[in-house]
């Protein structure tokens, strides 16, 4: 089992790297500093196009997974989504992160 860094590095880490790549980043919602769970709002210009999340995949890996509503360009679908999942889990945290296309924010989360 390996070790994961604290959710508060790792948001700062996927923040200055998305903002090195010419993005923007913005905690929506600050979680537990050491242990909450983190929520990404894939966002293209303005507008989120996709969900991520520390989660299995299918390969029985820890990774990056796709998650959020079945529609995630729904702001109303997404907003309902973000409110219910941090209703139960007030330690999430939710960070969107905009400016870069998506391959390239998923190229860069492999790297976390």
């Amino acid at each position: 089992m390996s070790a994961r860094a604290a959710s508060g590095l790792m948001v700062s880490a996927l923040i200055r790297q998305v903002e090195a790549r010419g993005g923007n980043a913005a905690v929506l919602a600050k979680g537990d500093a050491t242990a909450g769970a983190l929520l990404l709002l894939l966002a293209e210009r303005g507008k989120v196009m996709a969900c991520r999340e520390r989660g299995l995949r299918p390969d029985g890996a820890s990774g990056w997974i796709t998650s959020g509503p079945a529609d995630a360009t729904d702001p109303e679908s997404l907003a309902a989504y973000v409110e219910r999942r941090r209703r139960f889990d007030g330690d999430l945290w939710v960070v969107e992160l905009d400016g870069i296309d998506l391959p390239a924010i998923d190229a860069m989360l492999n790297a976390f």
